[in-house]
């Protein structure tokens, strides 16, 4: 099942660690504009148009605060909401924000075309959240249909945009995606990815917090998939490197796996994680955003075509550029503990993705 490993990639940390420096960087010149900031690749600072990003489903619960943070970003000069309810009044309210992103509503299948046209990114959160009891075949069986219909119109009306999935169940929902463009003779796999940021998020918030570490300086990669077993936090490649027990480790590791189930829990069955999970994903859009524009060093993890495994998608760290992505930095190094959790999490992931595309070529 693991034949296909990659070779060790011996500079993934290299390039993590400058990648998160240039990253800093980048970040706190947006967050502090009026601050001054050498130039040192260019004798005149580059400026490049804002662009058009969509969000479909945009009455949801993840993609309200996640087109919140949007709209604070003078990277998007466009923010275009989708949905069947809802679109117009989220819409309404963000415009009245004292900033120059211009936010547009958009109601209805018939709207789909002028929403999507030109967009430069496409995130799909459209579909139901998984409820306490819910399995993730149960919630896939819902949210399948959705995913199928939209990205079949980003493939009619934006070919060549960038495609995130939110829509859970991720493992799945990606796969499907990923069939429905081959249909339309579109596919690229450099455009099309699977939101995994918050697991990298969630790595890093419950490492620094076992350690007592500064979380802003952390770096944590995660791999696999985006549910249960198939995510697989790589510890021992943690920037700077940590002190953790064995026992400890499996603790943060198991929290990490069983992150989603907690926050249904602990919000008593009255939602899953929203907020979180629009932090997560408007961070990784930002980065991509910033590599469009042409911006070195823009380090993400998400869940894509690999062929780093037995698996025919997997969730990696990847180098962003200016046509999605440069290069899969895979995994490199893996102590024997996480060699082991990637191959009892390849039969789970496999079975999710046939499931997907099993789901997209049915008749």
């Amino acid at each position: 099942m693991f034949t296909r490993l990659a070779k060790p990639n011996h500079d993934i940390r290299s390039i993590l660690q400058k990648s998160f420096s240039i990253s800093s960087q980048v970040k706190n010149n947006h967050q502090h504009p009026h601050r001054h900031h050498p130039v040192h690749h260019h004798q005149h600072p580059v400026h490049h148009s804002p662009h058009k990003v969509a969000v479909l489903g945009a009455g949801g619960a993840v993609a309200q605060p996640l087109s919140l943070l949007l709209k604070n970003s003078s990277k998007v000069g466009r923010l275009c909401l989708y949905d069947v309810v809802h679109s117009p009044g989220v819409a309404a309210d963000l415009s009245h924000i004292d900033t120059r992103t211009v936010v547009t509503g958009y109601l209805g299948n018939v709207q789909l075309e002028p929403c999507l046209s030109k967009s430069d990114v496409v995130l799909i959160t459209a579909g139901i959240p998984r409820k306490p009891g819910m399995t993730e075949d149960e919630q896939f069986n819902t949210n399948a249909e959705i995913v199928k219909d939209l990205v079949s119109a980003c493939a009619d009306f934006c070919p060549k945009a960038m495609i995130c999935i939110i829509t859970n169940p991720v493992n799945s929902t990606l796969p499907l995606a990923a069939e429905v463009l081959k249909k339309k003779g579109v596919f690229d796999e450099k455009r099309l990815f699977g939101m995994t940021a918050l697991n990298l998020s969630r790595a890093k918030a419950f490492v620094a917090e076992a350690v007592g570490c500064n979380v802003t300086k952390l770096v944590v990669p995660v791999v696999g998939g985006n549910s249960g077993i198939t995510i697989v936090p790589l510890i021992s490649q943690s920037i700077p490197p940590v002190d953790l027990s064995q026992e400890e480790r499996k603790k943060i590791i198991q929290k990490l796996q069983n992150a989603d189930t907690e926050i249904i829990e602990t919000k008593a069955s009255t939602g899953s994680a929203t907020l979180s999970m629009a932090h997560a994903a408007a961070k990784f859009t930002l980065s991509l955003l910033a590599a469009i524009d042409g911006e070195e060093g823009q380090v993400e993890s998400a869940y894509v075509k690999s062929e780093e495994t037995t698996s025919p998608y997997l969730a990696t760290p990847l180098l962003l550029g200016g046509e999605g992505i440069v290069k899969n930095l895979g995994m490199s190094s893996l102590d024997e503990f996480e060699t082991e959790m990637v191959k009892a999490a390849l039969p789970e992931l496999i079975r999710n993705i046939q499931k997907g595309i099993d789901y997209a070529n049915k008749s």
